[in-house]
């Protein structure tokens, strides 16, 4: 008696009431038909703390500083998978294109108002 793979995780999910297909789990998705297991590193709750931290509150996404602060998360991670993974350029690329966005929103900010742009650097421990 052979059981497919697929089979038992589907029972597996439609016991526990979630969906067979994908699902969304505490920032964890499940792909049974690829038999793969993605976590997501920024969920909506994640971002939402971002904002609410470094923004003028939960829903302030336009904010430089909001912006600066999500960018300055995902390049850690990046920065992160890149010591694992030195040979993914396509990653590398990314993370040189995140920065200069970083830098020029940084760079706006300083002509525009340098109080802002000192309290945002000192909170994210940025070098400049």
């Amino acid at each position: 008696m052979c059981v497919n793979w697929n089979t038992k995780i589907q029972k597996g999910l439609e016991k526990i009431g979630l969906c067979r297909n994908k699902t969304y789990l505490c920032g964890v998705k499940i792909n049974i038909k690829s038999k793969r297991l993605y976590i997501m590193y920024l969920t909506s709750e994640k971002k939402e703390e971002l904002f609410s931290q470094y923004g003028k509150s939960n829903k302030d996404t336009g904010s430089v500083e909001s912006q600066v602060a999500l960018f300055s998360y995902r390049i850690a991670h990046l920065t992160e998978h890149l010591k694992k993974n030195h040979k993914d350029f396509a990653t590398q690329r990314s993370l040189i294109k995140l920065v200069g966005k970083r830098r020029a929103l940084l760079d706006y900010m300083k002509k525009r108002d340098i109080e802002r742009y000192r309290a945002i650097v000192k909170a994210l421990n940025l070098r400049k």
